[in-house]
């Protein structure tokens, strides 16, 4: 299944990549008509809008993946506990699998029937389980799998084996959890350095490049001054520093995303669905509070 989801994901990203390149077309088409903007500003709107779509469906379909993968790995121990029960209750194998599929257990309930058509076609244990888990796509059941295998291996009690390795699924989750609550102030530190500090710094640097620029622009000429330093014009456009500003801001919510991710649940990816949030957060401030000072500093100078 990881296979067939990476290639389901790209091509949904293949038909997607059309429309949003129709969209951009569009979309810089009509802020051309409307603002009569240059050839190359209307090319970069049209890839910028069509990225920025790409970008978003992407991500839309990994944490789509990766709540399904969370979901499945949640009830992956109560899965093994009641094949372990249909075992005890003297059913076979394929048997005890196949019955272990319910409702309630979706999305592994299709996987769990998979497997246990797979043992009753002919296939072994470790075989079927090792597909199984190779379908869903989650390190942690691989390595659960991997470890019944090799108890299986050893002639090991398969039932017992399972209830073992069922309590020991939740007792890493329960761990996993707990650590996740133990880095919960690392989180909202990061959180607000990157939603509301980077942004208020970035305005507030924009703002003094607007002062600086207004003040010694209207510096008069002087011929010559014995003072150790020199006042001149800034060479420096505001509106270069506005967009590098945004750039920059969007580039460090990306990153913070990734890293709120690995420290929360231990997996960049997880972090993705931060990264919306901290953009919209962080450039709201950045213009709410790049209003407030121009307004402060006009009443000033």
């Amino acid at each position: 299944m990881m296979h067939q989801n990476e290639k389901e994901i790209k091509r949904k990203l293949r038909q997607n990549s059309i429309i949003y390149v129709l969209i951009g077309i569009f979309v810089s088409g009509l802020v051309a008509i409307l603002k009569k903007t240059s050839l190359l500003t209307s090319v970069i709107i049209l890839f910028a809008v069509a990225f920025l779509l790409f970008l978003n469906g992407f991500i839309k379909e990994k944490l789509s993946t990766s709540r399904r993968i969370h979901k499945i790995e949640e009830i992956f121990p109560d899965f093994l506990q009641l094949v372990s029960s249909n075992l005890r209750a003297g059913m076979t194998v394929d048997k005890a699998i196949i019955l272990s599929a319910r409702e309630e257990f979706d999305p592994l309930d299709k996987e769990i029937l998979k497997a246990g058509r797979d043992i009753t076609v002919g296939k072994t244990m470790e075989e079927a389980l090792t597909k199984m888990a190779e379908r869903i796509g989650s390190e942690k059941i691989k390595k659960t799998v991997r470890l019944i295998i090799s108890g299986i291996r050893s002639g090991g009690d398969l039932a017992v084996l399972l209830d073992e390795t069922a309590s020991n699924m939740r007792d890493r989750s329960f761990l996993e959890k707990r650590a996740a609550s133990n880095v919960l102030m690392y989180v909202i530190f990061i959180f607000v350095a990157v939603a509301v500090g980077a942004p208020a710094l970035f305005a507030l640097s924009n703002i003094l490049v607007e002062v600086l620029s207004k003040l010694l622009g209207n510096l008069p000429e002087i011929s010559s001054v014995s003072v150790p330093f020199t006042l001149s014009k800034l060479n420096i456009s505001t509106n270069f520093v506005l967009y590098f500003s945004i750039f920059f801001l969007i580039t460090i919510d990306f990153l913070a995303s990734l890293v709120l991710g690995l420290v929360s649940k231990g997996e960049e990816k997880e972090g993705l669905k931060f990264f919306p949030i901290l953009v919209a957060l962080g450039l709201l401030i950045f213009f709410v509070v790049k209003i407030l000072l121009r307004g402060f500093v006009s009443n000033i100078i």
